[in-house]
C-alpha cells in the first residue's frame, strides 16, 4: 500500500469521508512543496524549530523512530491563521484540523525525506509530492 493509502487508512473515517482525508493530505503535501508559500518543508522545519520544536521535526526527518507532536504543539507551530486557513479550506475545525496534522505529518515529513536530512534543492512540488507518496 502507498505512504497515501496509509495515510487515508490511518485517519479513518471518523466524522469525515475518505475524500476529506485525501483533501486535508493534499493540504499538507501542497504546504510542504518548494512551491508553497510559506518555503515548502524548509520553511515548516525552521517554524517549528522557533516554536521550540526542533527535536520534534528533526526526528521526522533524521533516521530513527518519530516523535509524536500534539494538536496545541502543531496550531502554535504552525500559527492559528494556518490551522484556521486548511480548516476553512475543509470546511472543519481548527482543533480537528490540528488533530490530524498531528498524525499526518511526522509520516509526510519522514516519508519526504529518506536520506535523514533536508535536500538542499528542496523536495519538489506539491505535484511531484503527490506522484511520490502515490500508488506506485
Amino acid at each position: 500500500m502507498s505512504l497515501l493509502g496509509s495515510l487515508v487508512n490511518m485517519l479513518g473515517s471518523g466524522s469525515q469521508g475518505q475524500g476529506d482525508n485525501l483533501a486535508l493530505i493534499n493540504a499538507v503535501v501542497r504546504m510542504l512543496g518548494n512551491d508553497a508559500p510559506g518555503g515548502g518543508l524548509g520553511g515548516l522545519a525552521a517554524q517549528l524549530q522557533q516554536a521550540g520544536l526542533g527535536d520534534v521535526v528533526g526526528s521526522w526527518i533524521g533516521h530513527g523512530q518519530n516523535m509524536p507532536i500534539s494538536a496545541d504543539q502543531v496550531e502554535a507551530g504552525l500559527g492559528a491563521d494556518t490551522i484556521a486557513q486548511i480548516a476553512r479550506q475543509l470546511g472543519l475545525g481548527n482543533g480537528d484540523v490540528a488533530g490530524q496534522l498531528s498524525q499526518v505529518l511526522p509520516h509526510v515529513v519522514d516519508a519526504l525525506t529518506p536520506a535523514g536530512h533536508l535536500p538542499a534543492e528542496g523536495i519538489g512540488s506539491g505535484d511531484d509530492l503527490l506522484a511520490r507518496l502515490g500508488p506506485h
